[in-house]
């Protein structure tokens, strides 16, 4: 063994095993003297390690990308006509044996035809990628407004008792109704649905943040970088939004589903996007009709938008449960 040296014992440091001496000097540099060794920690790395970890979630992101090409990419490649056979009767309401039997076999006729003649199975996939960019688009704008809104809203006490007041008003009048009497007034475009469901859409995800920002601002961390000067922004942006990650993507698993089903229904009692833009509720509603009957109308749109639902909201909800720090103390 190494014989002790008869420097100070704050002037020497311990070497891992490998080494040949228990024992080395070091400089008085402070720097170097406080660093500690140990391994880097990666936020993200972290999140993506436990996330992948769990096999079902590969078999989710198979699925899902499934959705997303066909979806995105196939009805570029097979366009979707819901009028290519509106004139010939003897096309209209084929079951799948049916249609292969007169059309021959072929992607396009394996899922039967509509009341219109028209392609069951290239018609949700047309009508999937319009409710799944008007989900995209409704969650990317009321998040990014809520939060936003939410942070300073829980910070500001001026601009929180107007908010809250606000707030109350507008809670208080059903979320369906109000869409429903925006969709009338704004009319049945997608622009215009677009609109009508982030009007107000953003306002209960920023009373959630305020509520959040409220339970964390006063924590010792949040008052020391207060005392020592710290602009507030930079207190909310650094110490208060990162804690709450995890809750965030909670919220967004929730969302981007709400928004599809949202389209669905209004689409289905007849007030939703208009009757040339292809969308699930509206294959939905024109299924219903007959669904006993020609149940293959019926079931093969609702069948899709469950199963995006379900594929977005069991995705988001792992991603959420992997971005808790707490799951990474291992």
């Amino acid at each position: 063994m190494a014989e002790l040296t008869k420097q100070p014992f704050d002037m020497v440091k311990f070497k891992s095993s490998e080494e040949n001496d228990l024992f080395y000097f070091v400089d008085n540099n402070t720097v170097t003297s406080e660093r500690i060794t140990a391994p880097r920690y990666s936020y993200w790395k972290s999140v993506l390690r436990i996330f992948f970890k769990k096999k079902s979630n590969w078999v989710i992101l198979a699925l899902l990308a499934v959705i997303l090409v066909m979806t995105f990419v196939f009805p570029f490649i097979a366009p979707y006509n819901r009028m290519e056979y509106v004139t010939d009767a003897t096309m209209q309401n084929l079951s799948p044996a049916a249609a292969i039997a007169k059309k021959g076999f072929s992607l396009k006729w394996i899922l039967g035809t509509g009341q219109y003649g028209n392609s069951i199975f290239y018609g949700i996939w047309a009508s999937a990628r319009t409710s799944l960019l008007l989900a995209i688009i409704c969650a990317a704008i009321n998040m990014t407004l809520g939060i936003v809104i939410g942070a300073v809203w829980g910070y500001n006490k001026t601009f929180d008792m107007v908010a809250t007041v606000i707030y109350n008003i507008i809670a208080n009048v059903p979320y369906v109704l109000m869409i429903s009497v925006l969709v009338y007034i704004l009319g049945a475009g997608f622009a215009q649905f677009v609109l009508a469901l982030t009007i107000t859409g953003w306002l209960g995800i920023a009373y959630f943040i305020r509520t959040q920002v409220l339970i964390i601002r006063d924590r010792e961390y949040n008052l020391a970088s207060r005392c020592l000067g710290t602009p507030i922004m930079r207190v909310v942006g650094k110490n208060i939004l990162p804690y709450m990650i995890s809750v965030i993507v909670t919220m967004l698993a929730t969302e981007v589903p709400s928004y599809i089903s949202m389209e669905v229904f209004l689409s289905y009692i007849g007030i939703g996007l208009k009757s040339d833009v292809a969308s699930l509720g509206l294959m939905i509603n024109e299924g219903q009709i007959g669904w006993t009957t020609y149940p293959w109308a019926f079931w093969a749109p609702v069948g899709i938008a469950s199963a995006i639902t379900i594929i977005l909201y069991i995705l988001g909800q792992n991603l959420a449960d992997a971005s808790d720090p707490r799951s990474h103390m291992q």
